[in-house]
């Protein structure tokens, strides 16, 4: 009974998530039908079986043994419907269940797939792996363990009640006092309850956090001797823990005796008006019986529908965030042209952009790259660099201006041949579990082995995979977590280099590894780069002195372009980066 004190959480719009809900249903009618069904037959037997008992306890008394056979062969065969049911119910409820979850999950992933990226910038990842998780598995348990007992609680109290009203209304008058009393406390308990449980969840929520703050921050808490105040603190609250766990742990344990005492006072009630009514002649002593096993009966599905009620409820909140991830608009994928061959020519033209409205990142950014050309992107953190990139990818529409691909508006421009045409090194580089020949052809699946392995040789990547006890089938477990952070970039750009883009983009590509491999790198990237438009961002500066063009961005603009010697002989924002680097002048 201790679930009744359980935390429930309410959905905003209940009567239009239940609407859509109801649609998943519907994909599976079937099953549905099949359930209900099921839960009727179990219901049925359910009802009939106290009856057929106070029949047979007649029978006895009259001697009419032949009834008395009657009653108990058509009360065995009640009892294996009433089983056969069940399992059905288990079943059918479990098969359902899953199929729903199934339709949610795989419409969900195939949302998340065609996301825009400001979503999931602006979402954490716990969230919305909570509503592929925890929400929709919410959805199912409900499906599966209350939807049944739901339908057949409310079969039940109806049946029961009618059955009750048919044989004895004098005695289903008495015992609905004690119903109600069952209702009174159980609502009054389950109150208190949700409150004590919901007070230590918040106490226990607090412990942990300083369990683990103190764990993490050891270090600190001894170089200032701060250990006696981290005690008393902890103690302070693990008493708060104690007294308020106790209270819940009273409570709870004592819904049980309580709910038990309610139903032996019905029991003695019963008994005792259904013996003053069986002498008096109004009902026979089987009809008793029946009356204790309905009384008993009816206040089952009664507590059972408000444990329930929590369970239902934050179900139906956990379907509801999942329909509001459903109902998030999809990335812009306009356009439909497809300028081939794409020669590399970009150009930005007056582009403003904002992650924020009112917090203006790019400000009126003109550039232009010629095919070929090798560009580095240079700045202080915060001056726009990646943000120049996520525009050229559609990561993010533009708030005015536009971006040209070989004089074509990238808006117009099929967005999958855009990206196809475009290959990114990122600094932060995402592996899969899989072999580390399919991590490399990731970007390229169709490609051969010798090419795999020319790639990995461009990239330095080859001598560590030969090491590996299967070379190019060593499966990268837990997304290559034992790799290096150099090693992973490594590879990375191997995935770039198979890619043969038209377009390449380094974002901070070298920025792990040590010099000497960067070195031999810069070396292969010059191959790569070879007849490419490259964008290069770097906060080494002494990565990009052979570059074409160096842009230099401050706040969301450039505020100077030209080749390295240029730029140093202005001694402008350039010159003042690179003497930080190299001279340690304070900025």
């Amino acid at each position: 009974m201790g679930g009744m004190g359980q935390t429930v959480e309410h959905a905003e719009h209940v009567g239009s998530t239940l609407k859509r809900l109801l649609q998943y249903f519907k994909r599976s009618k079937r099953l549905l039908i099949l359930l209900l069904i099921a839960v009727v037959f179990v219901t049925l037997a359910g009802l009939a079986a106290p009856s057929l008992q106070g029949s047979a306890i007649d029978s006895i008394k009259d001697k009419a043994w032949d009834t008395l056979q009657l009653c108990a062969t058509v009360l065995l065969g009640v009892y294996l419907v009433n089983v056969l049911s069940t399992l059905a119910q288990s079943l059918l409820a479990a098969r359902l269940s899953q199929s729903i979850v199934k339709q949610m999950r795989h419409d969900l992933f195939r949302k998340i797939d065609h996301l825009s990226l400001k979503y999931l910038d602006t979402h954490s990842n716990g969230d919305v792996m909570s509503r592929m998780t925890n929400d929709v598995e919410n959805v199912s348990s409900t499906i599966s363990q209350s939807l049944g007992s739901l339908v057949s609680g409310v079969l039940t109290i109806v049946g029961t009640v009618t059955i009750m009203a048919l044989y004895c209304w004098q005695l289903t008058l008495i015992t609905m006092v004690t119903v109600i009393l069952t209702v009174i406390v159980t609502k009054k308990m389950s109150a208190a309850m949700r409150r004590v449980y919901r007070k230590r969840s918040a106490v226990l929520g607090q412990l942990n956090g300083h369990s683990e703050e103190m764990i993490t921050g050891y270090k600190s808490i001894v170089a200032y001797n701060k250990q006696q105040d981290v005690i008393e603190e902890f103690c302070k609250t693990s008493d708060q823990l104690r007294q308020v766990g106790t209270k819940a742990e009273i409570l709870g344990g004592s819904m049980g005796p309580i709910m038990n005492c309610i139903s032996n006072i019905s029991f003695v009630i019963v008994a005792a008006f259904g013996g003053f009514f069986a002498y008096e002649g109004l009902i026979t002593i089987g009809t008793v019986s029946a009356f204790i096993i309905y009384a008993k009966q009816f206040s089952r599905p009664i507590n059972e529908i408000a444990q329930l009620y929590g369970t239902i409820q934050t179900a139906i909140a956990g379907a509801e965030r999942v329909f509001t991830l459903l109902d998030e608009p999809d990335e812009d994928n306009s356009g439909d042209q497809k300028p081939e061959p794409i020669s590399g020519k970009i150009s930005f033209r007056n582009v403003d952009f904002s992650y924020v409205p009112g917090k203006q990142v790019l400000h009126d950014f003109n550039l232009d790259v010629e095919p070929g050309q090798k560009i580095a992107l240079v700045g202080s953190t915060g001056s726009g660099k990646t943000t120049v990139v996520n525009l050229l990818m559609r990561f993010y529409p533009v708030d005015s201006g536009e971006i040209l691909v070989d004089g074509v508006n990238i808006q117009d421009i099929d967005r999958d041949f855009l990206r196809n045409n475009i290959a990114i090194v990122l600094q932060d580089t995402v592996l899969f579990s899989n072999t580390i020949e399919n991590n490399i052809k990731y970007a390229h699946l169709d490609a051969s082995e010798e090419a795999v392995r020319e790639a990995a040789k461009m990239s330095h990547i080859h001598r560590y995979i030969e090491g590996q006890p299967e070379q190019y089938r060593t499966f990268l477990k837990q997304a290559g977590a034992k790799l290096s952070h150099g090693q992973r970039q490594l590879m990375s750009i191997a995935r770039a280099i198979l890619a043969d883009p038209k377009i390449l983009i380094l974002d901070e590509a070298t920025s792990s590894v040590d010099t000497r491999t960067e070195k031999n790198i810069q070396d292969a990237m010059v191959k790569l780069m070879d007849r490419r438009t490259s964008l290069i961002i770097a906060h080494r500066l002494s990565t990009i002195r052979d570059a074409d063009k160096i842009v230099v961005m401050d706040q969301g603009s450039v505020v100077e372009i030209g080749n390295h010697e240029e730029l140093l002989a202005k001694q402008g924002k350039y010159y003042e980066l690179y003497m930080t680097q190299f001279a340690g002048i304070k900025t």
